[in-house]
Formats: C-alpha cells, sequence, structure tokens
C-alpha cells in the first residue's frame, strides 16, 4: 500500500491510520516467518500481529521475551518496525517519496503536516528531511556511547548490536530490550546503578520525546530563549516538572533504602520513563500503590506533539492547567507568555482527556472482568497500552485473546492520536456552522 498515492477521497487522517495499519500487518506477518523465531517455527499469528502493533505504536508490551523468542532476523525486523513507528509511516514514506525524486503534491503535503504536527503547510518536505537527519544521527551517537559499556559486556559483535538496538528502542520511545537473556523480562534492572546506561538513555527519551519542532526551535535559537515558540516554553517546562517532581517523590518516599547515587538514578529513571518509554531499572510490581499511581498518571500524559513518543501529550495537560487556572483567577480566557490560548485548544485538551479517561478506565474493568485479575493491576496495564509506554506489572504474556486484542486496539490509538481516527471517520461530513440558541447550565 502506497500511502502517498492514496484514493482521491482519501483523507490525511486516514492516510496515516491506513498507513499505520498497512505497516503493522506486514509486520505481523514477518514475524510469523519460521526464520523469525529463535526455535526456528512459525510463531502464534495472535503473537506476531501484538507484537508488530506494539513495535510500530512504540509501545514495548510483549506477550514473547524479545531477546530469547525472536532470532535475529526476527530481532531486526522488530527494530525497523521501532524506527517506522517513532519516526511515523508519513514521515518515512516522505522521505523515500523525496529521495526517489518524485514530486511531493499538495495533497500528500498536507498528510505530512498532520503526521508530524507541522504548524504550516510550507517547508513541510525539508522539516521530514531534517528530521530523519536528526534522529538516524542522535540513535548513532546513543549507540556509540553505550558501545563501549555493553561490548566489555557480551563481546563486540553482540554488543555492537546492543548498542544500537536500545539506542533506537529509547530514542523512538518503544520499551524493547534485548536483556532477556539474563532474566525474562528484566528490562534494565540490572544496570540500576551504572550512570553510563542510565543517563544515555535517559537522555535518548527525553530528546524523542520532546518533539521534533522544539528541538528545531532550540537549533535555532540557540540559549535565546525568549525567541522561541510559546509552544516549545510550554513544552519545555512542562517536560522538566513531570521529571523533577514524581523524581523528588520516588527519592524520598520509594526508593530511600538503596545507596545515594544508585537511588537518584532509580528515581531520575522512574520518573523519565513513564513518559512513553517503557523501560524500567526498578520491579515496577514491588513499587508501592502510591508510586504506581504516579506512574499510571505519567503514562497517560506521555510525550510532546510531533515526536516519538504517545500518550495525551505534555500540552493537553498545559492547556487543561491553564484554563483551570484561568477559572479560578476569573479570566475570560486561559494565557501563556503574554499569549492568549485559543478556544479550539482548550476544547481538543478537554475532548483528548475524557476520551483518554473514558478509553483507560472502561477497558481496564473489561480486561479485570475478562481475566479475573484486580482491577488496579488491569488499569496499569491498559495506561500502559493506550500512552504507548510498555511499562507492565507481569500480566500481559498471560491474557488471553480477547484482552490481548484490547491492547492492540489501545497501542494502535495511542500511537495515532484519538482525534485523528475520529477525523478520519467524520472526514466526509461537512461542519454544521449555524449557531443554536445559548443556554445557561450551572457548573460545579
Amino acid at each position: 500500500m502506497n500511502i502517498f498515492h492514496p484514493n482521491r477521497y482519501l483523507s490525511p487522517f486516514q492516510s496515516i491510520i491506513l498507513g499505520f495499519a498497512a505497516v503493522i500487518m506486514l509486520g505481523g506477518f514477518m514475524l510469523c516467518l519460521p526464520a523469525a523465531s529463535a526455535n526456528g517455527e512459525s510463531a502464534p499469528l495472535i503473537d506476531a500481529m501484538f507484537t508488530s502493533t506494539s513495535a510500530v505504536c512504540v509501545t514495548g508490551l510483549v506477550v514473547r521475551d524479545t531477546a530469547t523468542s525472536w532470532s535475529p532476523l526476527g530481532q531486526a525486523i522488530i527494530l525497523l518496525l521501532i524506527q517506522i513507528g517513532g519516526l511515523g509511516v508519513v514521515t518515512v514514506a516522505g522521505a523515500f517519496t523525496v529521495l526517489s525524486g518524485r514530486k511531493i503534491n499538495l495533497l500528500q503535503r498536507s498528510t505530512m503536516q498532520e503526521a508530524i504536527a507541522a504548524p504550516k503547510m510550507g517547508g513541510v518536505v525539508k522539516l521530514i528531511l531534517l528530521i530523519i537527519k536528526i534522529t538516524l544521527l542522535i540513535e548513532l551517537l546513543g549507540a556509540t556511547i553505550l558501545a563501549p559499556s555493553l561490548c566489555s559486556e557480551f563481546g563486540p559483535g553482540k554488543g555492537l548490536w546492543y548498542s544500537l538496538f536500545h539506542s533506537v528502542s529509547a530514542f523512538c520511545n518503544a520499551g524493547f530490550d534485548l536483556m532477556g537473556i539474563k532474566a525474562h523480562y528484566s528490562s534494565l534492572t540490572s544496570y540500576s546503578a551504572s550512570p553510563l546506561i542510565n543517563i544515555t538513555v535517559m537522555l535518548l527519551i527525553i530528546t524523542g520525546g520532546m518533539g521534533f519542532l522544539t528541538w528545531k526551535d532550540i537549533f535555532s535559537n540557540k540559549l535565546c530563549i525568549r525567541k522561541y515558540h510559546m509552544q516549545s516554553k510550554v513544552i519545555l517546562i512542562t517536560t522538566a516538572l513531570l521529571i523533577i517532581i514524581p523524581a523528588a517523590f520516588f527519592f524520598f518516599f520509594e526508593f530511600n533504602s538503596y545507596p545515594l547515587s544508585e537511588r537518584i538514578l532509580l528515581s531520575l529513571f522512574q520518573a523519565v520513563t513513564p513518559r512513553t518509554a517503557g523501560f524500567n531499572t526498578a520491579d515496577i510490581a514491588a513499587m508501592k500503590e502510591s508510586s504506581r499511581g504516579i506512574i499510571i498518571f505519567l503514562m497517560l500524559i506521555g510525550g510532546s506533539p510531533g515526536s516519538t513518543a504517545g500518550g495525551m501529550k505534555t500540552t493537553t495537560l498545559a492547556v487543561l492547567m491553564l484554563s483551570a487556572l484561568a477559572v479560578f483567577r476569573r479570566r475570560e480566557a486561559p494565557s501563556c507568555f503574554d499569549r492568549r490560548l485559543s478556544n479550539d485548544a482548550v476544547i481538543h485538551a478537554v475532548a483528548i482527556l475524557m476520551m483518554y479517561i473514558i478509553l483507560f478506565f472502561t477497558t481496564g474493568i473489561a480486561i479485570s472482568t475478562i481475566e479475573g485479575l484486580p482491577a488496579s493491576i488491569c488499569l496499569f496495564e491498559t495506561a500502559s497500552a493506550i500512552g504507548t509506554v510498555g511499562l507492565t506489572l507481569g500480566i500481559t504474556p498471560s491474557l488471553g485473546t480477547v484482552s490481548r486484542l484490547i491492547l492492540m486496539a489501545l497501542m494502535f490509538l495511542g500511537r495515532v492520536g484519538g482525534l485523528t481516527i475520529i477525523y478520519a471517520a467524520l472526514s466526509t461530513g461537512q461542519g454544521n456552522t449555524a449557531k443554536l440558541p445559548q443556554e445557561h447550565i450551572t457548573i460545579g
């Protein structure tokens, strides 16, 4: 399926959705190949499709341990799916179209604009090529930093492969790891005291989750913060707060029995990774209920628009908080950095919040009912799926087919975006500009 030569009635939103669905299906069938499995036998279709969905949607929830269940070919397929999913199907297709020398028409540019959340259509092709270059550069840099440590542990060949795999997985906020050779589903728990591994992976996660437009703003204006766009300022401040505040909580109330240096690393890593990365250096299941509640909140928030991360996005949280502040201060409209936020932004933020909360809660209750498991555990898994995070309390591999299909649907919705699906479904409808009579309703 070529998403850049769609039917003339296909909207940009529909192209994005169908593009992701096509890559998931193709990846699932490729993972069904006997050569993709470590034991040389074809993986069950539901396992392959779940893994492909998780990789393309950069989630990291798995029903098979990546290191021990998949062959080197299978792992390479998963890494390719992660890379495509992290950059976005449309971004990758656009880059190949440009490199092949073909012209990109107006509809294709519009699709690319929607895919990367660009503010305007002008310059979107150059921006996509810049995104590809920056991504490859950062991933190679991350792999280079990780290589000495992993090569000394696993040997040159496997060490270089592990360095590249984890660098791409971290930057794309995917959370897939190859450390199952130590213990199944162990993630990075054996490196909880390693500053090099922790800091490198955290920086890759933050870099990938900040959003390409924010980094473009930083590269263009350097340290002259007053020249940044309002959105970039909001993203930087919100991201910092969502790291500092949870890390402080974990430091004082969760990991106080560890040595100081490891305690700092554990606290910071568990504050960074729920913002859709999915790696963990601590046993999440052993953490306190209060800490897991904070992680659920962070998973639902996710990263920033136009990034490799999923979730409701940091800007959604910021708009909701600013709207509440405006109500408390009896202001007509929310504002930030001497700029007034549009009414559309507030309405969209509220719609996204309600969509995520309803889906997170109802699907969690559904899985709890189907599987006979505690609701709190199932809600953690559904938050991880819809936030495209990948953190788990260990129940995902044992779930039945129906519950897996529910998680797959949540991962897909969390990656392409709830509003994208709604706009795709309603793209043929004509907007009604007529205004109905206004009526007062009491709130609060």
